[in-house]
C-alpha cells in the first residue's frame, strides 16, 4: 500500500464521517418539530389577540366618531334655527319706528 492510497482511505473515511454528520444535523425529530410549532402558535395567538383587541378599539371610535357627527349635525341644524330667528328679529326691529 502506498501513500497516496492510504490518504484516499482517510480522505473516504473522513468524508463518510462529515457527510453522516451533516446527514443526521439536517434530520429534525418530531418532538424538536412539534416544540418549534407550539412556540410558532403561540405567537400567532399572541397577534391574533392583539389585532382583536385592535380591532375593538377601532369599532369603538368609529362609533364616537358616528355620535359625534350626529351632534355635529344637531348643532348645526340648532344653529340654523337660531340664525332664523335672529334674522326675523333684526327685520321687525328695522321696520319698526322708536318709541321717542
Amino acid at each position: 500500500m502506498g501513500p497516496v492510497t492510504k490518504h484516499m482511505g482517510k480522505l473516504k473515511v473522513a468524508a463518510v464521517v462529515v457527510l453522516g454528520g451533516l446527514g443526521l444535523s439536517a434530520c429534525a425529530t418530531r418532538g424538536y418539530v412539534d416544540e418549534q410549532i407550539a412556540a410558532v402558535n403561540t405567537r400567532i395567538s399572541a397577534v391574533e389577540a392583539r389585532v382583536n383587541d385592535v380591532g375593538a378599539r377601532a369599532d369603538a371610535a368609529n362609533a364616537a366618531a358616528q355620535a359625534a357627527a350626529a351632534d355635529a349635525r344637531t348643532a348645526s341644524g340648532r344653529i340654523d334655527q337660531l340664525t332664523t330667528r335672529i334674522d326675523t328679529v333684526e327685520q321687525q326691529s328695522v321696520t319698526r319706528r322708536p318709541r321717542n
